[in-house]
Formats: structure tokens, sequence, C-alpha cells
């Protein structure tokens, strides 16, 4: 129940009904007897200034998840930047302060790390690729990186996107050994779909079908899509013997860390 008490957080994108968010937070503040809610906001882009300048002004916020595709533009619109939001150039979570004042975080590469945890994997010396280099896609490598992973091959349909991703990674973690050429999966520890690619009812794959068929049943294959929770790409890592980690997973995983940055949940929930 939304009372004029209630506290709110947002979660701002376009599309925004496969986001799995709102369900989440609104669950564990229901279970937790606080008045808060989320609010899903589907926005058109030509409307984010506008929009940041809302959130200075909304005395019963909190604060605001940012999902694709608006997390590089509004963290160009925040008052300030956590230093790996600054490095990543995108936010996907933003804290409104008191006197309105706002600052953004990227945890997606927390949330990330934290679920593959949860399925047994650490970073430390392993070997990863990472299809996308995008927002999330960059977030996840950041984080590896962060952790100790050995190497990281970077894969995306845009070559600007992968170089500027290597020259990201590059700078804070000289030991990385980054890469932007590979003709198996054989030997990677974990596989990861940091891209659109599987949504909804699509059939498509981020790799191809022969480059799949050299996974081996002790690799981590990750996907950060949400809706199906089962893509092609999991289903035919399962068929593989593979443990995978869902879009789900990372979600959920990372409900901790978005709500702890915007004071509205403890980190460890």
């Amino acid at each position: 129940m939304i009372r004029g008490s209630t506290e709110l957080v947002a979660i701002v994108g376009s599309p925004i009904t496969q986001v799995k968010s709102p369900e989440n937070f609104n669950t564990w503040f229901s279970h937790h007897h606080h008045d808060l809610a989320m609010l899903p906001i589907d926005l058109q882009g030509t409307a984010l200034g506008a929009f940041a300048d809302t959130l200075r002004g909304w005395h019963n916020l909190r604060g605001c998840v940012v999902t694709v595709p608006y997390k590089q533009a509004l963290a160009t619109q925040v008052d300030e930047l956590s230093p790996r939001a600054a490095a990543l150039g995108s936010v996907n979570v933003i804290r409104r302060e008191r006197d309105g004042r706002l600052l953004g975080d990227n945890v997606d590469g927390a949330g990330f790390l934290a679920a593959a945890r949860q399925h047994g994997f650490e970073p430390s010396g392993k070997s990863a690729l990472v299809v996308g280099c995008g927002g999330v896609g960059s977030a996840i490598a950041y984080a590896l990186a962060e952790a100790g992973l050995g190497q990281v091959t970077l894969a995306d349909a845009c070559a600007s996107r992968t170089s500027a991703l290597a020259d990201v990674l590059g700078k804070p973690f000289p030991r990385l050994q980054i890469t932007t050429h590979y003709h198996s999966l054989e030997g990677f520890d974990l596989v990861v779909n940091a891209s659109p690619v599987g949504m909804g009812e699509s059939a498509e794959l981020p790799l191809a079908v022969e480059l799949l068929g050299t996974l081996q049943p002790t690799t981590l294959v990750a996907d950060v899509v949400t809706s199906p929770e089962i893509t092609p790409l999991l289903h035919l890592a399962r068929q593989r013997g593979c443990p995978v980690q869902t879009g789900a997973h990372m979600a959920f995983a990372q409900l901790g860390h978005l709500g702890a940055f915007m004071g509205v949940t403890p980190l460890e929930i």
C-alpha cells in the first residue's frame, strides 16, 4: 500500500516491462514492513535532463536505479560519480541527498560478481570472455578485474566499444591480460553474454553455434538477459553440461548493492 508517508525509489529505462527490480524491491519492502515502494518509469530519451532536475526536487524520493539505455546518459546528469562509475562513464544507481544533490554509482559488476560467487566462481587468476562491451558488460569486466581476473577477452559488434573498454581496463589493471581475439571457448572459465541478444522471443545466440560447441562442462555460462530467464545461450550451455547463471540471479544478487547505495536496504539481504 502506497500512502502519503511512503518514501519512494524508482527505476528508469526504456523499455521497462522486463525489469525484475520492482518486484524484488517491493517484495523485500513488504516482507520487512518498510514504508517504501519502487516505481518503474519508462522514460523518453529527450526527457532525461528534465528528469534529473525533477529528481533533485523530489523530496520523498530516496534514489533511482538506472537501466538500459540510459546508464551512460544519466552519468552526465548527476552531481558526483563514484570512482568506478567515473571510470566506466555510466551509472546504474543514483542516490538523492537531502540537499537534492545526485550521487551516481555503478554496481552492475558487484551484483554480477556476487551471483557468480554463489555459483562457486572465484575470478582470481581465471580467464573470462565478455560478449557485449556496453554499460553492463563494461561494469562486469571492471568488477572481475578488480577481483583479480587473470585474462579477459572482449567481444562486441562495435569495434570502438571493445577498444574503449580495453583502454578503461588497461590503466587501473596493468597485470590483466586483455585480448579481443579467440577461436574457441575451451580456455575460458567464464563466458558472459552482456548484450541484449536473446531477449524476448528471439532465438538468437550471442555466439556462433560452432563456437558454443567448444564449451567445456566446467565453464560457468552467464547471461544478463532477464526475460526469458533461460535464454537460448543458457539452454544450449545446459545441454553441454555447463553450470549457468541467469539474469535473474544477477538482478537479485545486486539488490542489496543497489538498496544500500540508496540507503533503503542493508548490503546483505
